[in-house]
């Protein structure tokens, strides 16, 4: 099993990147690989609505001048997905915000594609804002009928400098938990003993 953890952080070693590892360092103790992708900083358009991807239905965007094709491969591929995101303006950051209107409209040309797969959000916030950004993360999971694993509080770390979030350790201990219960509704879903 494996799942793919996307940094939309503009900085590949921020907060951001430490949350998801927290994460995926938990899934590993369980057997499940993960993977981080570099989404934050990268060139993505957003969504054009141009609908070609309900015309052509090969699971992949229309656009094909950036990477987004490269992002939806990945989450094709793995078991389960998580998007982690720092805080901009209360939301998502640009660059996530492209991945879940592409991806989602791609997903939905294709037969809600991401169908019963997993997928959690996991937020990096130096203040506020914290529960926006999770809210919309979760709702792209909602609505390509993901199964969504929770954790024993919002997945929030709090945190300013690059690392910072792991002093945060009701948040360190929020994302370990979340890798826990990722790791046992993935054995559900995908057949494994637990």
């Amino acid at each position: 099993m494996k799942v793919v953890a996307f940094n939309g952080s503009p900085r590949p070693q921020g907060n951001t990147f430490h949350s998801l590892k927290t994460v995926l360092e938990v899934l590993g103790e369980e057997g499940i690989e993960g993977e981080i992708v570099q989404l934050g900083g990268k060139r993505l358009a957003g969504c054009r609505a141009c609908f070609k991807c309900y015309e052509t239905r090969d699971g992949r965007c229309a656009q094909k001048d950036d990477e987004m094709n490269f992002f939806i491969e990945k989450a094709l591929a793995a078991n389960g997905i998580l998007i982690g995101s720092p805080v901009y303006f209360s939301n998502v950051s640009t660059e996530v915000k492209a991945f879940i209107d592409r991806c989602g409209m791609v997903a939905k040309a294709n037969g809600d594609m991401l169908r019963g797969k997993a997928g959690a959000a996991v937020i990096s916030v130096r203040r506020a804002g914290a529960t926006f950004a999770y809210s919309a993360v979760n709702f792209f999971f909602g609505i390509s009928q993901m199964v969504i694993p929770c954790s024993s509080y919002w997945n929030v770390g709090i945190g300013m400098g690059p690392g910072d979030v792991l002093k945060d350790q009701e948040g360190v201990e929020t994302f370990k938990t979340l890798g826990r219960n990722m790791a046992r509704l993935l054995k559900q879903i995908f057949g494994r003993a637990i």
